[in-house]
């Protein structure tokens, strides 16, 4: 079986590459796409590769293979990593191609998992080559300015509850697509800093995982989105570090001195004018910082219509957590929800569908964690503002 070339003809969504005396045979596959599910199963029976290469990363092969979703995750876990903005975002690009798939007949994801059932069938060792979807989240919110991220998040949350109308003829454009890595380019596009974390390193990262796989003739499934780009990673003979690609880079000094500046000047100011006008002053300044940060924050929660535990716990926790760039409040009162009312198994079933409905958002446990981490983060941080402001207003006020 090694070393023997292809000999069969192909579609234009399968390339063949022949370097370094080795055969790569990519399979390019829109992931709602039932051509794509066929497509990979007569390649890989009719070429009898030495190894499947596929898209997926050890996390998501295991919930398609097993037919798990979001309820396998460990919420508390992902609550104190701090990462509920990367499970939001997983789930918003889950349910627009959920949408997708729907309109196509066809579920999302499919060919990468029937790319693995046929290589078992025929005995064929499979390799998961694709970076973890959080580390790529998370380096791509990295790269963007402050500005930007709001942006981003703002036009994110506006397209959820946009209904995908899609004519006869873009159904059928995206039959020969991968959704996702549309996208991402529509998304690397508009915002430049993206590009290199959504697209090229991606490119990058399949590629060399390829390339380190054993074996003489290879077949790739992957997002048709990817094809050139690994095409060309794969021809330059280059090995990329993958350590590189495969690390979050960590917060820069710049912020976590700034993060340590806010608390500090807001102690001092508070300190400084206690010794400028008296200890009732420094009290009364202390009382309005502890108001001005707790009341906005509990409402947040009010409107998520959070279990009363969780409202307090926003107010109690909002006026210290804005004094340490550690843990904000809002993560504090997702934590409170969790625990006082943990999503049912048929809540994260259904989250794909609720997350489209404006109602579904109070109506589904999960959807209210984040509901609740969104609502009592803006609080909070209108609270620093404006309890922020008035501290330092008193301080520039003081007679010398």
């Amino acid at each position: 079986m090694s070393g023997q070339p292809s000999r069969h003809e192909f579609p234009d969504d399968v390339r063949v590459l022949h370097v370094a005396g080795r055969e790569f045979i990519l399979v390019g596959t829109a992931h709602i796409s039932q051509q794509s599910v066929a497509l990979v199963r007569e390649v890989i029976e009719r070429e009898r590769p030495d190894c499947v290469c596929i898209e997926l990363d050890a996390q998501r092969y295991e919930a398609l293979s097993q037919e798990r979703s979001f309820e396998a995750q460990d919420l508390r876990q992902i609550i104190r990593k701090q990462q509920l903005a990367a499970l939001m975002m997983n789930l918003i690009l889950a349910s627009y191609q959920k949408r997708l798939g729907m309109k196509l007949g066809v579920t999302p994801g499919r060919e990468l998992l029937e790319a693995s059932r046929v290589a078992d069938e025929l005995g064929i060792p499979i390799a998961l080559c694709d970076r973890d979807v959080r580390v790529t989240l998370r380096r791509a919110w990295h790269s963007l300015s402050m500005w930007r991220k709001l942006m981003l998040v703002s036009g994110v949350l506006a397209s959820v509850f946009e209904s995908p109308e899609i004519s006869e003829d873009e159904l059928s454009r995206l039959r020969q697509q991968d959704v996702l890595s549309e996208l991402m380019k529509e998304l690397g596009d508009t915002m430049p800093e993206l590009k290199k974390s959504l697209i090229d390193e991606r490119d990058a990262y399949l590629a060399q995982k390829i390339r380190d796989t054993r074996g003489d003739r290879l077949v790739a499934v992957v997002g048709a989105g990817h094809i050139e780009g690994m095409i060309r990673a794969l021809e330059s003979e280059q090995d990329i570090e993958l350590g590189e690609i495969e690390t979050i880079p960590p917060v820069s000094g710049l912020w976590k001195w700034v993060g340590w500046a806010i608390p500090a000047v807001i102690v001092g100011s508070i300190g400084y004018i206690g010794w400028a006008r008296g200890l009732n002053a420094a009290e009364d300044n202390a009382l309005y910082w502890f108001l001005a940060n707790a009341i906005p924050c509990a409402l947040g929660g009010v409107m998520a219509l959070a279990h009363p535990a969780t409202i307090g716990a926003a107010f109690l926790s909002a006026p210290f957590t804005s004094l340490t760039p550690v843990i904000g409040a809002g993560y504090v009162a997702a934590f409170v929800q969790t625990w006082v009312r943990p999503p049912k198994v048929q809540e994260f079933r259904t989250v794909g569908d609720d997350i489209v409905s404006p109602r579904g958002w109070w109506t589904n446990r999960l959807l209210k964690i984040l509901l609740v981490f969104l609502l009592t983060t803006i609080g909070s941080l209108i609270g620093t503002w404006v309890g922020g402001v008035e501290i330092l207003r008193n301080v520039i006020g003081q007679p010398s």
